[in-house]
This record gives C-alpha cells, sequence and structure tokens, in this order.
C-alpha cells in the first residue's frame, strides 16, 4: 500500500467533517411557514452581505457557511431561472427544479474536488395556500430535505431548533411567528438581537407578482412591537408590511430583481 493512503471513506468522512465545522462556525438562519407565507430571520449585522435573497417571483434563497461560496450558487440560481423563465413560461421555474439544480452542483463538488462547500442552503417557494409552499434544505454533500413546518440550518442548529419545536404552531400570524424566530435564536439568558443587527424578508403570499418583501427598520421594529398573541396583532402586523410615505422601501422594488447589490 502507498505511503500516505486514504480510503473513499475515510476521504468523504474528512470532507465532511470539514464542511459541517466550517457550517457550525456561522449564526443560525430560521425559515418557516406562518399563516401568510413563509419567513426568513438571521442574525447578521451586515447590510451588504447578506444571508437571505430573492431568486425569482415567488421563490426566496437562504444561507449559511462561506459567503462567497453560497453566493456563487445565489447568482447561478438566478440565472437559471431567468434564462427558464424567459425560455418557457415564468410558471416553469419552480422551486423544486432549483434545490434540483443546487443537489447537483453540491454533490458534483463534494465528490470531485479537495474540498467541499462549507454551505448549506435553503430555497423555499410560497404557494397560493399554505399546502402549496415548499421548503427544501440542501447540506454540502448535495442532500435534500422536504422540510415542513421550520427549518434551521448552520451555528448551534439542534439547540435552536429544539427551541422552536417547542413554540411553533401551524397558521401563526406574522407577528407571532417572528417573536417564535427570536425567541428560538436567543440562547437561554442571552440577549435578544437588536433590529438592526437582524435580517428578516418574507414569501408573502398575498403579494402581487413579486413576493418577496425585506422587512427593515421601522416596519420591522412595528411587528416585533405586534408580538403578543391577541386579535389586534393580525391587523398590526398587516399594517407593518404596509409601506407609508417616508418609511424604509423594500430592498428589491417592483420590476427589479433582488441580487443584492443594491443599497
Amino acid at each position: 500500500m502507498p505511503f500516505g493512503y486514504a480510503s473513499p471513506e475515510q476521504i468523504m468522512r474528512d470532507k465532511a467533517d470539514y464542511a459541517r465545522k466550517g457550517i457550525a462556525r456561522g449564526r443560525s438562519v430560521v425559515v418557516l411557514q406562518y399563516a401568510d407565507g413563509i419567513l426568513f430571520v438571521a442574525p447578521n449585522p451586515s447590510r451588504a452581505l447578506h444571508k437571505i435573497s430573492e431568486i425569482y417571483d415567488k421563490i426566496g434563497f437562504a444561507a449559511v457557511g462561506r459567503y462567497n461560496e453560497f453566493e456563487e450558487l445565489r447568482l447561478g440560481g438566478i440565472r437559471y431561472a431567468d434564462i427558464n423563465g424567459y425560455t418557457y413560461d415564468r410558471s416553469d421555474v419552480t422551486g423544486r427544479g432549483l434545490a434540483n439544480l443546487y443537489a447537483s452542483n453540491l454533490g458534483r463538488i463534494f465528490t470531485e474536488s479537495i474540498k467541499s462547500l462549507e454551505v448549506e442552503v435553503v430555497v423555499a417557494e410560497v404557494g397560493e395556500a399554505p399546502d402549496g409552499d415548499a421548503i427544501y434544505r440542501l447540506t454540502f454533500d448535495g442532500s435534500v430535505f422536504d422540510e415542513h413546518g421550520f427549518t434551521v440550518m448552520g451555528g448551534q442548529a439542534e439547540a435552536v431548533s429544539g427551541r422552536l419545536k417547542e413554540r411553533y404552531r401551524e397558521a401563526m400570524p406574522l407577528a407571532d411567528a417572528l417573536e417564535v424566530a427570536l425567541v428560538a435564536l436567543t440562547e437561554p439568558g442571552g440577549e435578544r438581537p437588536a433590529v438592526g443587527q437582524l435580517e428578516v424578508a418574507v414569501l408573502d403570499r398575498h403579494r402581487e407578482h413579486r413576493k418577496f418583501l425585506r422587512l427593515t427598520g421601522s416596519r420591522l421594529e412595528r411587528l416585533i412591537a405586534a408580538a403578543p398573541a391577541t386579535e389586534a396583532v393580525e391587523v398590526t402586523a398587516a399594517e407593518a408590511l404596509e409601506s407609508p410615505a417616508g418609511d424604509d422601501a423594500p430592498t428589491a422594488p417592483e420590476g427589479d430583481l433582488d441580487d443584492g447589490t443594491s443599497d
């Protein structure tokens, strides 16, 4: 046996351990369904490097790990969606198709490259009704998991998922869903991230055409303030999604694809 030989099984284990360690160093991202769509929440102090983005009309993207690696995946997904939507029909671009594309690329890189990508990705698609929603979680080796209700990736994912499971319930209003996500992301006895340290977005099934919307500034503050589960919550949460004159505008205005490069 030649000096330095390692079995294929050992090489794959080493690649997997390397990727898991890199992903665990980041902060967790939570993706969960609520009454009117899908919510994305991530602690993120950077206003330029997004973990959460829009891919197409009703498809959102979230990732953890190395930014340069998942940014390449995101841009590739946008190109795939644009080309297929233009060549065929916009309805032909689906979350499942995008998840299959990512799974193929991640699996090939994990198998053929010396270094695997240190990323974990979620592709979410909002439907006309809650039973049409889809959340796909993809790991560094190309494995795909069809999640229901919620999913957590990165950081202390198991601990965050456990806290989320205790509080999550189906068809929550947006304010309640955001509160549950923030509680899950906060360590017991720890301090909750400030509004300016959060990246929050939704796929709202009731929006026309473009379902993706970022929640920032005073709009996000109003939503967090509406957290107590009362009858007024749903009204307040709906009002929080409105953008009154002078308020923070969404990152992606109508008609422009959010490619993460705009201010």
